[in-house]
């Protein structure tokens, strides 16, 4: 496995990840003290670890807690309640209060007669949630989305990366090819972000000139849309046959795989029947699948020349790279992004001036330049970013099947799980587990500042730790390093331009419905 992590592509790792010396390096502490950052209840947290058990008590070793209930209809019931009854982080919260354990069985939508199996054993703590990333006890195979796996006709018949295990011949082909993606591009990845991005908030105050107010995810769909195929293929859509119908295109062949997880506000009769009972047929975006597949097949040759140097067809390889590009890049943005703006938004004007100074300051002292240098220079704003992803991860669920016979462990007991029963976290749990991290419910701005960077082995969104690097031999997410950066990028780009911004925040069935209520220009 060494001989496959990301030093394989030292560029690569140089470009988009984060070095792992601490946040408090001689010129960041320089900066520091002249921004002169003070405790607010958003940007100060105590580092330390509270509450959590010393490793040399004996944990005692328990039946796991919980039952299935009766065949059809006890999923059926379940399934009512985490989607409407309770809703599910209630659903989760109810039973971690009945059991008193944060590890138990349970069934995990969407059920029948879409996932023929919903057993479940629920990780719903940041000790047991790890052993998920563990390929040595648990299998990935098929697994992406959970109880059920979507049909391979919305994916060219092919098993995409995503639901492969590490174990197959293909994993590492694929992913190395990714790998190979990115490094390729990624020179374009900060100018395209300048220029999609300017472009989205010269939107957004246009709307707010004409509205009052501005829709943050409806310019932010095109926005990373636009940046995507600009930064990694070096193609406009505007400029080809898709023209702008890219993001609606994907955020309905989205629904088609992910909808028995989702709400979407339909009457609940209904949203039953039609995406929680039975899958929604693969016909029905059947041409607005090779819309987009034919954009990627037009745009990717370099990548697909690639591919069938390492053994892929260039069908395959191009089948991988949409499902890469627009269910995982752009889906993860489509969440993010939002999630990121309602919980700065909601932090308010002060942390928003700190960001702003500290952003400014280093950009200005960088001949004006956003750079990967420039940027870890800048350790509120990666605080920032990490808390973003801690308090409300992009992908909120993880699976893996055991093995074999294995022992979890929770912060208070040991627990027998047999070979072949499937492991479930629910990793906003794990990620504010309060036996690790102070406030876990509340934004704290710099939370990851100095010692606090420890904590970041904690940060669990990309399929693995913060402190982890995706490898050809794991299944931690290949672009996790790529997300950060484009994370980081929206913030610059948001306080270079801006001292303040309001937000209201509404639902939706994918990342938070933000609607812009005012942007206040730089003034400094």
């Amino acid at each position: 496995m060494a001989s496959s992590s990301l030093s394989t592509f030292p560029s690569l790792h140089t470009q988009f990840s984060s070095p792992k010396k601490p946040l408090l390096s001689p010129s960041t502490k320089k900066y520091k003290h002249s921004v002169r950052f003070r405790p607010t209840i958003y940007a100060s947290a105590k580092p330390q670890i509270t509450g959590s058990k010393p490793k040399s008590e004996k944990l005692p070793v328990k039946k796991i807690p919980g039952n299935y209930g009766l065949p059809l209809i006890s999923p059926v019931m379940d399934r009512l309640d985490y989607f409407y009854n309770q809703g599910k982080y209630e659903y989760f919260k109810s039973r971690i209060q009945k059991y008193h354990s944060t590890v138990f069985r349970v069934n995990m939508p969407p059920g029948p007669f879409i996932a023929p199996n919903p057993k479940v054993i629920a990780l719903l703590d940041g000790k047991s949630f790890p052993i998920l990333f563990d390929l040595t006890k648990v299998e990935k195979k098929d697994l992406f989305t959970g109880t059920y796996m979507s049909s391979v006709e919305l994916t060219g018949g092919y098993r995409v990366l995503s639901y492969l295990d590490p174990s197959e011949p293909r994993h590492a082909k694929l992913k190395k090819l990714l790998f190979f993606l990115l490094k390729s591009r990624r020179d374009h990845v900060i100018p395209e972000f300048e220029t999609s991005y300017g472009e989205l908030f010269e939107t957004l105050e246009k709307e707010l000139k004409t509205k009052g107010k501005a829709s943050f995810p409806e310019a932010n769909d095109q926005a990373a849309f636009n940046f995507l195929a600009r930064a990694l293929y070096g193609s406009n859509p505007a400029d080809t046959k898709l023209g702008l119908d890219g993001p609606k295109l994907v955020s309905k062949w989205v629904v088609f795989q992910i909808g028995p997880q989702l709400t979407l506000g339909l009457p609940k009769f209904l949203e039953e029947l039609l995406i929680h009972t039975f899958p929604l047929p693969p016909f029905l975006v059947k041409s607005d699948y090779q819309r987009l597949y034919d954009f990627f097949y037009e745009s990717s040759g370099f990548v697909l020349d690639e591919a069938e140097q390492l053994g892929i067809s260039r069908e395959e390889a191009c089948h991988n790279l949409l499902f890469a590009t627009c269910f995982n890049s752009f889906g993860g943005m489509k969440i993010l992004f939002p999630n990121m703006m309602k919980w700065i938004g909601r932090a308010g004007v002060k942390l928003h001036t700190e960001l702003a100074q500290e952003i400014r300051s280093v950009i200005k002292s960088n001949g004006g330049k956003v750079t990967m240098a420039a940027m870890e220079q800048m350790p509120l704003m990666k605080s920032v970013v990490y808390e973003a992803l801690r308090i409300e991860p992009p992908v909120a669920q993880q699976y893996g099947r055991a093995k074999r016979d294995l022992l979890v462990e929770s912060h208070d007991a040991i627990f027998e799980v047999k070979e072949g029963e499937l492991l479930f976290g629910f990793q906003p749990f794990a990620t504010k587990d309060p036996k690790i991290f102070e406030r876990p419910e509340e934004f704290v701005g710099d939370r990851f500042v100095g010692e606090g960077e420890r904590l970041l082995k904690h940060v669990l969104w990309s399929n693995g730790p913060e402190t982890g690097n995706p490898t050809l031999g794991n299944k931690q997410c290949a672009g996790k390093d790529f997300v950060v950066l484009v994370s980081r990028l929206l913030v610059v780009e948001l306080f270079r331009r801006y001292d303040s911004f309001d937000v209201e925040v509404g639902v939706s069935p994918l990342g938070a419905a933000v609607t812009i209520t005012s942007l206040k220009r730089a003034s400094f």
